[in-house]
């Protein structure tokens, strides 16, 4: 009888880690990973042990271990879906040794997957753990495998959504012939002071934490809060942000310059909020969306009787603005006749409703803004030069999201919370890998289309659970390049190893050479609309050898696959 096949071959889990070396990125499915030297990770452990104590060091090893454990124990579930829970939970010991920290064999478990029961026993060769802490200490008297420890029982308990700790019964660090751990249920352990581990740091530790939050949130509200719903820290997004600080609390017309989707309403809308004038309205207006017969009756409001169907008399929104702020967006768009008469209402500060001769006076803060390069529709006849010299008083150019990617993790936390709110759910965040594609991406749409993705990801993705990729982009990730690791253990060029998996398909399928070949002629041809030339070509042939096969085929092939005779 044949063994039975491992699960990291039968879930294809080589095919999910890829090194993508010219950006110097490892990943695993959705999870950035990182290959270390395991000589370095003693020293670093070391250190730990040196610098915090024993007690800490073994604690901080445990907890690191145990997020990892949990982060695998999704990887796991994901890859096996709705199957035998006992199989995916078979995943986690191949996991491990999958990313070289140990071989792990389970020797007993007695599992109860409804009511949450556990006990587990598992043996432990080549743990990377014991060996690095017999080159540093030697041997010793107590067990070395703590990060190892905190893997497994981070792994379980994320399968049981239950609180299961392992530990080390035997290690080879103490002289033991074998490494070995057991698990249960926290509660079966009683009070046993090894599960001070698995609990976060004591007082002074926690003391220490705090400060460093404190540090770190006083540089985030320097940068990030003080912009109110602004958020970025970038560089670019500093400059756009310092000039309308300075100009937010004077009656100056700003211009915001900028791609669509930037955010420019948004900067608007701060302007008004942190000027003088934040008590009075705000009146925002597309110049864009309204057809150009009404802009002007929509801007400077219209008189009764003006034209047929006005039957009463209504402000424009330089009127319902009066007082506070009006923001034209798409100011661009304007037709010749409206330009002039906005170019005379900046001028005398005065409007005159469609239809009436009475002037009306108005104080309004004027905030404009474009995607059109106003210079250019100046030099073609399309935009005033005289308007333009009006509004741009004050320019200020908000920077395409491309341009300020630093500040897509804030703006994406950001959002996520925005739309957690929304939909009533509790995420886990964004995964390494879909993080990666949202900074990699080159945001056409910029932050509006950012919000978009976000939103979209926080309705897909399970509550409790992680946005991944392929929640946020609904026509496909974006490409990705990299390189894979075959059966042999060897990395190799991404495309060779998918070609490989495909050939390992069709021959653990059972294989039949002239009928495979059969048919990837026919679908060549097909695919050519019956053309030879083009089929030879899809094919990586010639013509000749082509038409070769096909003959090969039998009398019949060539009228059978479509083929246009020449």
């Amino acid at each position: 009888m044949a063994p039975p096949k491992k699960l990291i071959e039968q879930f294809n889990l080589r095919s999910r880690l890829r090194f993508n070396v010219d950006q110097g990125q490892i990943w695993l499915d959705e999870s950035r990973m990182l290959l270390f030297h395991a000589r370095a990770m003693g020293a670093l452990r070391r250190e730990l042990f040196d610098s915090l104590g024993v007690e800490r060091a073994r604690g901080l090893l445990v907890r690191m271990g145990f997020a990892s454990g949990q982060q695998d124990a999704e990887l796991a579930k994901k890859l096996y879906g709705a199957g035998d829970p006992y199989d995916v939970f078979r995943i986690g010991p191949e996991l491990h040794a999958f990313e070289g920290l140990v071989k792990a064999t389970i020797v007993h478990a007695e599992l109860d997957w409804e009511s949450g029961s556990f006990v587990g026993n598992v043996e432990w060769e080549n743990s990377w753990e014991a060996d690095s802490h017999l080159q540093q200490f030697g041997v010793g008297e107590d067990m070395a495998c703590w990060s190892l420890v905190g893997y497994a029982s981070g792994y379980v308990t994320q399968f049981f959504n239950r609180f299961i700790v392992f530990r080390e019964t035997a290690c080879i660090a103490r002289g033991d012939a074998q490494c070995q751990v057991v698990g249960k249920p926290v509660e079966a352990w009683g009070d046993d002071a090894y599960l001070n581990y698995f609990k976060p740091e004591n007082l002074q530790g926690q003391l220490d934490e705090m400060r460093e939050e404190l540090c770190r949130l006083r540089k985030t509200l320097c940068t990030v809060e003080s912009a109110g719903n602004l958020i970025g820290a970038s560089t670019g997004f500093r400059g756009a942000f310092d000039l309308i600080s300075k100009a937010a609390s004077s009656p100056i017309t700003v211009l915001l310059l900028g791609e669509t989707g930037v955010g420019k309403e948004m900067f608007a809308r701060w302007i008004h909020d942190h000027g003088n004038r934040s008590s009075q309205p705000f009146v925002a207006v597309n110049c864009a969306a309204i057809p150009h017969d009404l802009i002007e009756s929509e801007l400077f409001g219209v008189q009764k009787g003006a034209y047929t169907g006005a039957q009463t008399s209504r402000p424009g929104r330089f009127e319902r603005a009066h007082g506070g702020t009006l923001f034209l967006d798409e100011v661009g768009d304007l037709s010749p006749a409206a330009q002039v008469k906005l170019l005379r209402v900046l001028q005398t500060g005065e409007i005159e409703r469609l239809g009436d001769d009475q002037t009306r006076k108005i104080d309004v803060r004027l905030v404009a803004a474009t995607n059109v390069d106003l210079q250019q529709a100046i030099a073609a006849g399309r935009f005033r030069a005289d308007l333009y010299y009006r509004l741009a008083t004050y320019p200020v150019v908000i920077p395409p999201l491309r341009d300020r990617r630093s500040d897509i993790p804030l703006l994406a936390a950001s959002l996520l919370e925005k739309y957690e709110d929304s939909y009533h759910k509790k995420l886990q965040g964004i995964s390494d890998r879909a993080m990666q594609a949202l900074m990699s991406y080159q945001w056409p749409g910029n932050v509006r289309e950012l919000q978009n993705l976000i939103e979209r990801g926080v309705l897909l993705a399970p509550n409790g659970g992680l946005i991944e990729i392929d929640h946020l982009f609904a026509g496909g990730a974006p490409a990705t390049t990299g390189a894979e690791v075959d059966r042999a253990g060897l990395v190799g060029n991404e495309g060779d190893a998918s070609r490989s998996r495909l050939c390992e398909a069709i021959l653990q399928d059972g294989f039949d050479l002239e009928q495979h070949e059969s048919r990837l002629l026919e679908l060549a041809v097909q695919r050519a609309g019956g053309n030879l030339t083009h089929a030879a070509k899809l094919l990586g042939i010639t013509r000749r050898q082509l038409a070769y096969r096909l003959k090969q085929g039998g009398s019949g092939a060539t009228a059978a696959f479509g083929v246009k005779e020449c």
